[in-house]
């Protein structure tokens, strides 16, 4: 594999093409799950896992993967993954599966694993599709993690569940509440479309 390929492949999936910050893909539970960093980091870990194999997987398929019905296989695929996750989860860490509840099985459906098996697994070799999708899993854990941080620290007064900002400290309840949830990821992709676009101004001068 082409060392710049493979660093322009990670640099798209943590910044350029971040899969929530920029491609807006997998809402359902960024909003969902982020109320705690505990949840964030597991659903985005569960993911990742997800993506990368199920990429590699569909890219050593894909001559073999007919045309008209390579969506559902595709589905297939990602399905067995994330059964393999789920269980997994169920048998070593029971309350953290509780917690997420619906969201581990629902990862079948999410947007961004599905697009890129469309978009990057189908087209490339395994070792660049695995690469994508653990580019991809792992800007989509960090975004996650950022939100958990801010929702749980702004919300509870806690990080993993431990107590940072003291008894006195009041929650605000609106951050952990849906609506704060959307509140919160529009300044998370304010900043970060303000960073990047920094970032770009300082390189052409």
């Amino acid at each position: 594999m082409e060392p710049g390929k493979v660093a322009q492949i990670f640099k798209n999936g943590l910044v350029l093409q971040n899969p929530t910050l920029v491609l807006l893909l997998g809402m359902c539970s960024t909003l969902a799950v982020t109320t705690s960093l505990k949840n964030a980091v597991c659903m985005g870990l569960s993911t990742t896992a997800v993506l990368l194999c199920s990429n590699l997987v569909i890219s050593l398929l894909r001559h073999w993967i007919p045309k008209q019905i390579r969506i559902a296989c595709y589905v297939v695929v990602v399905a067995s993954f994330v059964t393999i996750v789920d269980l997994l989860l169920q048998a070593y860490l029971p309350a953290l599966s509780e917690s997420l509840g619906i969201f581990i099985p629902l990862i079948v459906v999410n947007c961004i694993i599905l697009a890129r098996a469309e978009a990057f697994a189908s087209k490339h070799t395994p070792g660049y599709a695995a690469m994508d999708g653990l580019a991809m899993g792992l800007g989509f854990t960090a975004s996650l993690s950022i939100l958990g941080v801010v929702r749980e620290l702004l919300g509870s007064g806690t990080l993993w569940g431990v107590s940072v900002l003291g008894e006195g400290f009041q929650p605000m309840l609106l951050v952990v509440a849906p609506c704060g949830g959307f509140i919160v990821l529009g300044c998370v992709i304010a900043a970060a479309q303000w960073a990047r676009s920094l970032a770009e101004r300082r390189g052409k001068t």
